[in-house]
């Protein structure tokens, strides 16, 4: 930053020094100690933003005699106007209206001390003074303004993070107590019947009650066989919430309602839509899809954006498409690809298809997907518990906890 002021400095000077040289002006012409002062006002310049009052009050201190003593009045004007304009940038409204104050005033009582013509000539120049204490305060407004959305960003990025480490976290621990009461209970249930079996077998084997012992292994069979189905249904959670598991998967038919909701929310949607059957898992995963993308587009579009979506069915299976035009794109911090894109390519890829998102070299932002027919009816049951995106409500495991109960 210093040797930034420097440079500024030396430019500054450059610029002053030929306004000097070429610029005929009231005052005459600087002589020694002339160029003397006009080349010390420069040099607080260097530290303008380190101690943007000491080194206005540095110039100032250079650049009052140098009036004073009626040289060309037009050679510091860069410098000055860039002291004063760090120093209304810099502080607050009010100290820069004492500043400019305090310099118009001297500068006028100097001026009209000289004369009622020099007096009246210098009442033109506060102009330019007050201006450019006023554009000083608006680049500091300007720029708070800036440092608080920046801010407000950086803080629902990190207040993001951290409700889906939260959540993953409440997630584990759920399924870590789940999982513990269901197998304490299957285990010790089996522990009992083994007990129970071999208790018939050594009480008096002269006469063996078998149908003790069918009866205690076939408890222990039951109770494994629930065990597994419990366990199953309660690692199935991780991957479905209970509404997904409790209703119909959405599908193609359904993706008109989301069409009509887009432009509810003011966007200009155009769709190309086939009528086709497809397997359930290929018709939810085209639906979450497109459901993800519009919610973008309207979100990150800017204001009024034109999407067109088009599903259609080809040799290699179901292609769709969102593509916006709008003014802004997701920003998604480095090495990342957001929640919302890692929750549509997790629906894609549960189905053995694939899916791209980026922005688009015109504008605007595209999803494009490819969802095979084939190989989806090959997964079906794999498919039926899918993926949601990460930002979902944490699922709730009062299904497979009933059905444990239940068994």
């Amino acid at each position: 930053m210093l040797r930034q002021d420097a440079l500024l400095a030396a430019v500054m000077l450059l610029a002053d020094v030929f306004l000097a040289l070429g610029v005929r002006a009231d005052g005459r012409q600087p002589d020694a100690l002339g160029w003397t002062l006009l080349i010390a006002a420069h040099v607080p310049a260097v530290w303008r933003r380190r101690a943007p009052l000491v080194s206005f009050l540095g110039m100032v201190a250079c650049v009052f005699p140098y009036h004073a003593l009626d040289f060309n009045h037009t050679a510091p004007i860069v410098v000055s106007l860039a002291g004063l304009f760090t120093v209304a940038m810099t502080g607050r409204p009010l100290r820069s209206a004492i500043i400019g104050t305090a310099v118009i005033g001297l500068m006028l009582g100097v001026k009209f001390g000289q004369g009622m013509a020099e007096g009246t000539q210098a009442l033109r120049v506060t102009g330019w003074i007050v201006a450019v204490i006023l554009l000083g305060v608006y680049a500091r407004v300007h720029q708070q303004y800036l440092a608080s959305v920046v801010e407000r960003a950086e803080r629902a990025e990190r207040t993001r993070e951290e409700e889906a480490r939260r959540r993953v976290a409440e997630e584990r621990l759920r399924v870590a107590r789940d999982l513990h009461d269901l197998l304490a209970h299957s285990i010790t249930l089996v522990g009992v019947r083994t007990s129970v079996a071999a208790h018939v077998l050594n009480a008096d084997p002269d006469r063996l009650d078998r149908a003790a012992v069918a009866r205690a292994l076939d408890d222990i069979a039951d109770t494994c066989r629930s065990a597994r189905g419990e366990l199953r249904a309660t690692l199935e959670v991780l991957r479905s919430s209970p509404d997904e598991a409790r209703e119909p998967l959405p599908g193609l038919d359904g993706i008109p309602e989301l069409l009509s909701a887009a432009r509810t929310a003011g966007a200009s949607v155009h769709a190309d839509l086939d009528t086709v059957t497809v397997p359930p898992a290929v018709g939810a995963a085209a639906y979450r899809i497109v459901q993800e993308a519009l919610t973008n587009a309207v979100r990150h579009g800017g204001p009024g954006p034109t999407v067109q979506v088009t599903v259609r069915q080809g040799p290699g299976g179901l292609a769709v498409s969102v593509v916006d035009d709008g003014t802004a794109t997701p920003q998604l911090p480095p090495g990342t690809s957001g929640f919302g894109l890692l929750g549509m390519k997790e629906r894609a890829r549960s189905v053995l298809g694939t899916l791209e998102a980026g922005p688009r070299a015109t504008g605007g932002f595209e999803v494009a997907a490819k969802l095979p027919l084939e190989g989806a009816r090959g997964t079906a049951r794999a498919t039926t518990t899918h993926l949601n995106p990460p930002t979902n409500q944490p699922t709730n495991g009062a299904t497979a906890l009933e059905r444990g109960s239940a068994g």
